[in-house]
Order: C-alpha cells, then sequence, then structure tokens
C-alpha cells in the first residue's frame, strides 16, 4: 500500500474511533435535566444555617460544617454529578435567597409546613415533630401547664406549643417563649428562665448524648412533620432531578447508611414527598 492511501486509511479509522466515542462523551456531558446555569457550572449552591446538630453544626474541633443534611447535600450532589456549595446564611434569608435565585436550593433543617408551600416547593426526606424537653424530670407533658417554654421564634414551635397548650391546658396555659435559636433555648432553660423547651425530636438523642444526664424528654413528640429541601417555584427542573437522586439513594442504601451514622433511623421515610404528598 502506497503512502498516501496508507495515511487516508489511518485518518479514516482515526475519523471512525472519534465518531465512535462521541455519545460517551455527550452522555458525560449530559445536564441530566438540570437548569443551564447548574449544568454549565457543574455547581449547585446549598443555603445551610449551621446551628441544628445533628442535620448540621460546625465540629467543634475542626470548625468544619458537619451532620446529617451535609452528607445527604453531598450524596445528591454526587448523584446530580455536580459540586454542592454550602452557602451558610440566616434562617431569615433562605426563603428569599432561593427564590430570587442567590441559592439553588434549601438544605437546612426546614420543615414542610403548608404555609412555606405558598412560595416554595418542599421535598420531604425525613420524618420530625416538635418534642417536649427539660433539665428537670417531667413525667408527663400536661405537668408543664402554666409553666414557661421556649422555642427559636424562627420555627413553628413557638405556635404549636400555644395550640397544644390551648388542646391540653385551658385552665393554666403554657407561658410561651420565643428564643433567638434552640441553642439560646437550651441555655435558657440550663439556666433556670425556662422550665422546659421545645426542639424537632430528631435532634434530642443527639444532644441528649453529646451533655449526658443533662436534659430528659418529655412524652412522645406531639406534631408529625417531614424535613424538606427547599426550592423555587420558577424552575422545576433541579427540584425534580433531585426527587430522582433522592430515590436512587434510598434504593442503594447510602439513605439508610446515614440515617445510621447521625442515629436517625426511627426519622426515615418510606417516599419522598413533594409538598406534602408522595412524590
Amino acid at each position: 500500500m502506497s503512502r498516501p492511501v496508507l495515511l487516508l486509511a489511518c485518518l479514516a479509522v482515526a475519523a471512525t474511533a472519534c465518531t465512535a466515542k462521541a455519545p460517551e462523551n455527550l452522555k458525560a456531558t449530559s445536564d441530566g435535566g438540570l437548569p443551564p446555569k447548574i449544568a454549565e457550572s457543574r455547581t449547585l449552591v446549598v443555603g445551610n444555617v449551621p446551628n441544628y446538630p445533628p442535620l448540621e453544626f460546625k465540629d467543634p474541633a475542626t470548625n468544619k460544617l458537619t451532620g446529617f443534611d451535609i452528607d445527604l447535600g453531598e450524596a445528591v450532589g454526587k448523584q446530580l454529578g455536580v459540586t454542592v456549595k454550602w452557602q451558610e446564611t440566616s434562617f431569615e434569608q433562605l426563603q428569599s435567597a432561593v427564590t430570587t435565585g442567590r441559592i439553588d436550593m434549601i438544605l437546612s433543617g426546614m420543615s414542610d409546613l403548608p404555609e412555606r408551600r405558598e412560595t416554595l416547593d418542599l421535598v420531604g426526606y425525613m420524618s420530625s415533630g416538635a418534642q417536649f424537653f427539660s433539665t428537670a424530670k417531667v413525667a408527663d407533658p400536661k405537668d408543664l401547664c402554666g409553666k414557661t417554654v421556649g422555642a427559636s421564634r424562627r420555627t413553628s414551635f413557638p405556635g404549636e406549643i400555644k395550640k397544644w397548650s390551648e388542646q391540653n391546658c385551658s385552665a393554666k396555659p403554657i407561658k410561651v417563649v420565643g428564643t433567638e435559636g434552640s441553642a439560646d433555648a437550651r441555655t435558657q432553660l440550663t439556666q433556670g428562665r425556662l422550665d422546659a423547651a421545645v426542639q424537632g425530636s430528631e435532634t434530642l438523642p443527639y444532644i441528649s448524648k453529646q451533655d449526658p444526664g443533662k436534659f430528659n424528654v418529655i412524652g412522645e413528640p406531639f406534631t408529625q412533620v417531614n424535613q424538606a429541601m427547599g426550592f423555587g417555584k420558577q424552575d422545576p427542573r433541579l427540584r425534580d432531578a433531585v426527587i430522582k437522586a433522592l430515590r436512587a439513594l434510598q434504593q442503594d442504601g447510602t439513605y439508610a447508611r446515614l440515617l445510621d451514622k447521625w442515629g436517625l433511623q426511627g426519622n426515615a421515610i418510606k417516599q419522598v414527598t413533594l409538598n406534602g404528598a408522595a412524590a
């Protein structure tokens, strides 16, 4: 075979090889149904407030962001083929940040509440509930009637305490105190300024383990709600992609392993929800 013919043959083989590899390369760069900004940057900006252990908090030894929500968010990012960038902010700013596009989604111990569904799409990933606890040993939640009970004013807990009080303490209502976050509620409790406090049921085993004998859980959770990831309603593509990712994590066992790691086995949900209904 002459050199020109040989060269043309080699070029033909090379072109065929390139053509054969093209579908694989296209698949590797597929947007997976993600919004263009995320598909192009391969970065997912997630809003978080690291003050709600064991869901999100700073490791005291390293000051590194850690917790169940952080691990789950990273696992979702891996499923989507993107890098997660955690954006710390105040809880009050989360909703406006996601609706105006400053962040892509919320993953920060946020409950799926009907009033939040008016402006957000909420993807439920874990069961939760409001629960009383105290530094004193209280046998029955009704023993709190007439007492002072605090909870973070940034949450739905103060309103839920008031509702529970109206139903169970008509003669001696609970005095509800809104605090500057859950940590402040625990501080006021240990200082004797509160008789009891309320947090999500998923947090109490962890804080009790950190301070053995300091806090006593009272009764069972008196509400039931899912913790949810929050999305703006302007573009459902990211929301839908995350739902698929969460299902995949349930199927491959990652979801269960992360719950086990953080002592949250009792908070598992069987099916991912969207705005309170099965997704």
